[in-house]
């Protein structure tokens, strides 16, 4: 085998191309449900209005090529078929670079989705699914071990991951400095889970365990990475202990779970390897090809790094091959939510009875609570999220949105849990309200069985028909 390959990973290569293709699978049926309403052709931030402003030189897709919405669902179905099959290990019974040429599609096809996908696409995971499955093209099949460079190159991401989310921490908010963020986070992150309210009423000297470990996990544990083994899995496996207190805390869409495949590439798991051929030259060549490349793109997440301005989760390329990543440089302390309503009067009054539209993850009516949908990404709930955070946000979609529930959009319908209006009789009236919300004590839940308690803080859109003009937030 050479220097070139490392047979010893040929089970880590294994488990971690099944687990990407599970990621790609939820990656591509989130999309599938959701598109119509948010960047379809009657969307609330159409593709086709997208791409004629910019070039396919700007952001590399065939929707630049040609959209309809059947064009974009044939994609995505195609990618959630191309994912399955590589979850089943069909790419292991194709010639090698039958199995590259296979691995290359969910690539292009969600390099396609997230270059137009605009702000609902703009996550931090997007990048990172894109980026390790660049490289998952060259990572081989069972005709060769996976190749060294490829496997450091994983671990090289992972490292940015981390080491580039501990770094935003200890620069951003100075709670982070002190051990007092989770505090709050639990209660103020984007979309709670099930378990989020226990978490926030741990005793705080184990908030300040929390983030300590934390701290260890994303600034130390990184480098162990790159020393021998098994050194290297250890690390690798304290950073899936770590992804996995975070899936139980809260719903971070499929953060968590592509962070996890990257620590399994580094994980060298016990068993002898199969009979494997040695690596061709040309498999050789294509292989050092993509990845001198990705070296020298290499630099800008660095220079990113070590920035006393330092920026996460942003793409340096079109095609989202080398980025940098972070999460929750800064921590909330207290918590709003955009609260959406509807009223059937043709002329508000003081007396009307509004009615609330009830989203799927994003917390609404107090005594609803929170239900796990992560590796799933509510794309519109997370935005509702920001929305609350400042109107800037919402500036983009949040006018298209009403307008949608004016009309009873079943699109759009579809994106919530419930709609208070059936479909034959739309809300003559929509407004939007700004609340603080906070977790209910132990006592209180015992009370009231309301997990949350809100505060009305003040107007976030006055009552709006389809005959005026949506007011910005």
């Amino acid at each position: 085998m050479g220097w070139f390959t490392a047979p010893g990973y040929w089970l880590s290569r294994l488990v971690f191309q099944r687990a990407l293709a599970g990621v790609y699978l939820v990656a591509f049926l989130t999309a599938v449900g959701q598109f119509r309403a948010l960047i379809g052709e009657r969307g609330m931030l159409p593709v086709p209005r997208f791409t004629r402003r910019i070039s396919f030189r700007q952001a590399p897709s065939l929707f630049q090529l040609h959209y309809s919405d059947r064009f974009f669902a044939g994609c995505a179905w195609t990618g959630c078929a191309v994912s399955a099959a590589l979850l089943a290990g069909l790419d292991s019974r194709l010639p090698l670079f039958g199995g590259m040429l296979l691995w290359l599609v969910p690539w292009a096809l969600y390099l396609s989705i997230v270059n137009v996908g605009q702000t609902w696409y703009a996550f931090g995971w997007e990048s990172l699914l894109l980026e390790t499955g660049f490289l998952a093209v060259f990572l081989g099949n069972d005709e060769v071990a996976p190749p060294v460079v490829v496997l450091l190159l994983l671990r090289w991401i992972l490292f940015r991951v981390e080491f580039g989310a501990g770094l935003i921490k200890m620069r951003g908010d100075s709670c982070w400095r002190k051990l007092t963020c989770l505090y709050f986070h639990h209660e103020t992150q984007p979309m709670p889970g099930p378990l989020s309210w226990f978490f926030h009423h741990l005793p705080r000297p184990l908030h300040r365990a929390e983030a300590a470990a934390n701290h260890v996990t994303q600034l130390v544990v990184p480098f162990l990475l790159f020393t021998p083994q098994p050194v290297a899995s250890v690390a690798a496996t304290l950073m899936v202990a770590t992804q996995l207190w975070l899936v139980l805390s809260g719903n971070f869409s499929w953060l968590n779970w592509i962070t996890i495949t990257l620590a399994l590439s580094a994980i060298r798991f016990p068993g002898a390897p199969p009979r494997l051929a040695a690596a061709s030259v040309g498999y050789e060549v294509v292989v050092l090809a993509a990845a001198v490349p990705l070296l020298f793109l290499s630099h800008r997440p660095v220079r990113n790094m070590i920035s006393r301005r330092q920026v996460m989760n942003r793409s340096f390329d079109p095609l989202h091959l080398v980025n940098s990543y972070g999460a929750f440089g800064s921590v909330g302390r207290v918590r709003h939510e955009v609260v959406v309503e509807g009223t059937a009067d043709a002329v508000p009054r003081r007396d009307s009875e509004w009615r609330e539209y009830e989203f799927r993850g994003k917390p609404g009516d107090p005594r609803r609570w929170p239900r796990q949908f992560a590796p799933l990404h509510l794309r519109l709930d997370w935005m509702m999220w920001f929305a609350a955070l400042s109107p800037a946000y919402a500036e983009p979609w949040f006018g298209a949105l009403v307008e949608r529930l004016l009309k009873n959009d079943p699109d759009t319908l579809r994106l919530l849990r419930r709609s208070p209006f059936p479909p034959g009789a739309p809300p003559r009236h929509v407004r939007a309200r700004l609340f603080q919300y906070r977790y209910t004590t132990w006592r209180e839940l015992r009370e009231t069985g309301a997990c949350w308690e809100r505060t009305f803080v003040r107007e976030y859109l006055p009552p709006t028909r389809l005959a005026d003009p949506v007011q910005r937030p």
